[in-house]
């Protein structure tokens, strides 16, 4: 990824043709441009609109350079427009102190991303000569992570089951020296995962549960947990057409968290890592779960089935008691899990919540300064009564319809009682809309505003 996007070489730098920043507010002043820059830019009615690309000529008819537009905001990733609006050839930021280069630099990686696993694509892309100055291989890094994401999200159920969700597992792994285990279809039972295994086993494709570790004893114990439902037709609760459509997408949580898992590595974390993916299907069989089944879980917890489409917590479910019989520092778990947290948020900007006051607080920081944006909700204990039943210790849904996202993660927090600091995250993991860093489709969400906020509470290994 990195060379199809970046550049290091001294030289190319040297001749590569320059981008200049400009505030929306700023057109029209001396903003430190030559004579013949603001004039083009004059004559062109050039407004700097966010992500606005107007190309400069040369006295030869060929292209000076470019001026990228900011708007009237303070968005850097604007400059992923850059990756689908500049010719091909190599190209650098010039008046970086408009901006920050960082995060333009990695808006830039996340705007030249495209899924072209079913077609090709023939553009030639542009390249950013990276400034020296930047820690490259950080920015690459998160670059592949988001790259990561989006295309295990993008890719369609027929080619990315819960086998495949394994395979990519293994490759993280591999990529990153982590060990791996599995345990896999009536291992699920017999291992006491019957919530993984009810879920799964209406699938010709086996329930799993994924097991990665990495980092030194002793080191503060960090747990990952995602959501793996590789595709989720609703179970006899059966989706409508048009809600199933992009049921591809359902894993959405355990793609953001096996990018997240690479960063935490790469970065050096100074934790000793483990990444828990309950990977499944959610088929409609003779054998597939139904409506008032009562399941026993991993915890002892009964759990009435409410409603079939309310899976992705069953399996998160066990997955977060055996997170949480280790009792380490801090578990994360990541899942496309209500429609309730998009119509409070909508699509763009993941809910979360936390016990943990403090690092809600620094991730909130995080987020501003890593424009990755999150909004932290409340764990509404009242709420909880909601998701009592008559036969069993708890219901999966809840029977009014009120606070989805909240009641949803009152459920998980019930599975979560030793762990010192626990932190929910109900994305939706996709772009609805065509933006100059995100292209419509798969998306990383969050997984920028962890890390920084990790790597304050951890620090790095020596």
């Amino acid at each position: 990824m990195f060379s199809q996007v970046f550049t290091l070489d001294a030289r190319t730098r040297k001749t590569a043709r320059p981008v200049w920043f400009l505030r929306a507010g700023d057109v029209g002043d001396d903003s430190g441009f030559d004579a013949s820059l603001r004039a083009w830019i004059a004559a062109s009615d050039f407004r700097a609109g966010a992500g606005d690309v107007l190309l400069v000529p040369d006295a030869g008819g060929g292209v000076r350079g470019a001026v990228l537009g900011l708007g009237d905001g303070d968005d850097p990733l604007v400059a992923g427009g850059l990756a689908t609006s500049l010719p091909a050839g190599a190209w650098r930021f010039d008046n970086t102190d408009a901006v920050d280069s960082r995060l333009a630099s990695i808006g830039f990686a996340m705007g030249a991303y495209r899924f072209d696993r079913y077609r090709q694509q023939t553009r030639e892309r542009p390249i950013l000569a990276l400034d020296p100055s930047l820690d490259a291989g950080e920015i690459g890094s998160v670059s592949q992570a988001v790259w990561l994401a989006r295309d295990l999200v993008n890719t369609p159920a027929n080619d990315l089951g819960p086998d495949e969700i394994e395979a990519a597992a293994r490759q993280v792994a591999k990529d990153c020296k982590l060990s791996i285990k599995v345990i896999k279809g009536a291992e699920t039972l017999q291992k006491e995962f019957p919530l993984i295994h009810a879920v799964g086993k209406a699938s010709a494709i086996a329930p799993r549960l994924i097991d990665m570790r990495w980092g030194k004893r002793g080191a503060p114990r960090l747990t990952l947990v995602g959501k793996g439902v590789a595709f989720d037709t609703g179970g006899l609760d059966i989706k409508p057409s048009g809600a199933m459509r992009n049921m591809k997408k359902d894993m959405g949580g355990a793609a953001n968290i096996l990018a997240l898992a690479r960063l935490v590595v790469e970065a050096r974390l100074n934790v000793r890592l483990r990444v828990l993916i309950p990977a499944v299907e959610n088929a409609i069989a003779g054998n597939a779960f139904r409506p008032g089944d009562i399941y026993p879980s991993r915890k002892g917890l009964t759990v009435e089935i409410g409603n079939t489409d309310a899976e992705g917590r069953l399996i998160l479910a066990d997955a977060l008691t055996l997170a949480d019989e280790e009792k380490p520092d801090m578990i994360i778990d990541m899942a496309t899990l209500t429609g309730a947290a998009r119509v409070a948020l909508g699509p763009d900007v993941p809910a979360f919540f936390s016990n943990d006051d403090a690092f809600a607080d620094a991730l909130a920081a995080a987020s501003l300064l890593e424009h990755d944006p999150v909004w932290r909700m409340p764990l509404w204990s009242p709420y909880a009564k909601g998701l009592s039943s008559q036969v069993a210790d708890l219901c999966n849904i809840t029977t009014d319809g009120m606070a989805g996202a909240v009641t949803a993660a009152l459920f998980l927090n019930r599975f979560v009682t030793k762990a010192k600091n626990w932190a929910h995250f109900d994305l939706f993991a996709w772009s609805l809309t065509a933006k100059p860093h995100a292209p419509i489709g798969g998306e990383a969400q969050a997984i920028r505003a962890l890390v920084a906020a990790l790597k304050l509470r951890y620090g790095v290994m020596e």
